[in-house]
């Protein structure tokens, strides 16, 4: 029987690579060994990555927002603030004294 190839992965560069948005095959691709290594022996880096990655677009998509980039304070609105171009209303939000069937 063959001994199992080493390989060597650096753990922060899985983490980085999964930063930029790579997927496993492609992390592995780039280390020259099989998908399966790389999602079971460093799946917290591709967490840690992915998730540095996220936050990293959500800084740049806030920078555009703040620099006056309309469609991004929209897309924000309605993601983040649940802001929709089509509101409807609830009953609780409706005034009182007003008769929605006079309309």
């Amino acid at each position: 029987m063959a001994r199992p190839k080493k390989y060597d992965i650096e753990p922060k560069k899985v983490e980085q690579l999964a930063s930029f948005g790579c997927t496993n095959i492609e992390i592995a691709s780039f280390f020259g060994c099989d998908e399966s290594l790389i999602r079971k022996s460093y799946s917290e880096f591709l967490t840690k990555g992915r998730n540095k990655g996220k936050i990293r677009l959500r800084q740049l998509q806030w920078k555009s927002a703040e620099n006056g980039n309309v469609p991004m304070q929209i897309w924000l609105g309605k993601n983040l603030l649940h802001q929709s171009d089509n509101p409807t209303l609830d009953e609780s939000e409706l005034v009182e004294g007003f008769d929605l069937e006079e309309i």
